[in-house]
């Protein structure tokens, strides 16, 4: 089967890089999602990664912290996420380029545009961290930015939920998943697949986004090769 994308911005969720064990890194999750995404990059595909680093540190924990400083805190924790993904990509043999918002030349390279799209012409992995280098903002945001940016047909929001329910599926064992809904659904009815911010860029730009679960690794492959599985958000 071929790929439905050319072009792709893999959305990992610093939850989701802690595994089962909820907190830091899990090296097999890690290795299943190195391996995953070197598969669709051999089909083909182009792909940059943005990481979150909620498995670290989240912003608003920083409780009486200067908000500010907190977020700063958070785009911190996404470099060691980013840093601990290529090392799991290129052990495989994957050429990743790390491209941070915050300027660090020693450890990645600085946020440049074009040089990105250059490294996924040339079939390099791009891994995106710090954010969008400003606070009050999320990797969300980060993720609906870059897409924008490198012109990417589609957001793949990797979560530990396998879609978009109507409630919390963890605390209401009734929810009912969605399998399709328009970006106004989810601003409307706060249905919290992005933060508001990025679900905005995503509609403006009209960049599609599916919502699907990491917990079974191969998931990345079936969105690349079209088969229906979690949530897909789309213009009407």
């Amino acid at each position: 089967m071929s790929p439905k994308y050319k072009r792709v911005i893999l959305k990992l969720s610093g939850e989701a890089l802690a595994g089962e064990k909820g907190f830091g890194l899990d090296e097999k999750t890690l290795d299943a999602i190195a391996t995953q995404v070197q598969e669709i990059s051999d089909l083909g595909v182009e792909v940059a990664i943005v990481v979150g680093g909620g498995n670290f540190w989240r912003g608003r924990t920083g409780k009486g912290m200067d908000r500010t400083t907190a977020d700063y805190m958070g785009m911190l924790a996404t470099v060691i996420n980013a840093l601990a993904l290529q090392d799991a990509l290129e052990g495989i043999g994957v050429s990743t380029r790390v491209q941070t918002a915050i300027e660090m030349r020693q450890i990645a390279e600085p946020y440049i545009r074009r040089k990105a799209v250059r490294h996924l012409q040339k079939a390099r992995v791009v891994i995106f961290a710090a954010g969008t280098g400003n606070p009050y903002f999320s990797t969300d945001t980060t993720a609906a930015l870059r897409a924008a940016e490198i012109e990417a047909e589609i957001i793949l929001l990797a979560k530990k939920v396998d879609g978009v329910y109507d409630s919390d599926p963890n605390i209401n064992s009734s929810a009912q998943k969605f399998d399709e809904l328009k970006y106004i659904d989810v601003l409307n009815k706060g249905l919290g697949v992005m933060d508001s911010t990025a679900t905005s860029l995503c509609m403006d730009n009209k960049i599609p986004i599916v919502v699907f679960g990491l917990n079974k690794p191969e998931n990345i492959k079936k969105v690349i090769l079209g088969e229906k599985i979690g949530t897909l958000v789309k213009e009407e």
